[in-house]
């Protein structure tokens, strides 16, 4: 497995080794020993899957109390995913760095707690999406940031430059300067 570190050093993009021949192929997603040594040391409570049609943003999603770390992969399909540091004394506060994950890619990308995290589908077809979580979802913890705040400034790649298709959650998301956000 390769761990790259993105322009926010914490949010780590995973390429796994990924064995293929005319029978199919085999990928090892997940092994502990090694995402320790990468310094992802996590203890992983949740599995999450979901699937969305193309033009779906989910997002800005986090958790202010029981915050989680997540890591995250496409099974199907083509995704932007995107996360925005909210740790306040972090020299990041407010940036975002963003990358393509695609089933045929299977690349993963380690969110840390302490982040927004949202993703938009870029496959005809939609995406599967599946993640793995340091703690249990709790919907009265979770805050939403607005997927299209000035003052973050995501590149998201819209199709067509199309608005996306959002959650009544996402759509009513709090900007930056209003946000519950971390120390």
């Amino acid at each position: 497995m390769e761990f790259t570190p993105l322009a926010i050093p914490e949010v780590i993009l995973v390429k796994p080794r990924v064995l293929g021949d005319h029978r199919g192929f085999f990928v090892e997603t997940y092994v502990k020993h090694r995402f320790a040594s990468a310094g992802i040391d996590a203890d992983f409570v949740q599995d999450n899957h979901s699937k969305s049609g193309q033009g779906v943003l989910r997002g800005l999603h986090y958790q202010i109390r029981r915050p989680q770390g997540k890591l995250v992969r496409v099974t199907a399909g083509e995704v932007f995913d995107v996360a925005v540091d909210l740790r306040r004394s972090s020299p990041t506060f407010g940036k975002w760095v963003g990358t393509h994950l695609a089933a045929d890619n299977f690349h993963m990308l380690w969110v840390p707690a302490g982040f927004a995290h949202g993703f938009y589908v870029l496959s005809p077809q939609g995406a599967e999406f599946q993640y793995k979580c340091t703690d249990y979802y709790m919907p009265e913890d979770e805050r939403v940031l607005l997927w299209n705040d000035p003052a973050i400034g995501i590149e998201w790649p819209l199709i067509e430059g199309k608005a996306p298709t959002l959650a009544a959650k996402d759509v009513a998301g709090i900007p930056l300067d209003a946000a519950e956000c971390f120390p």
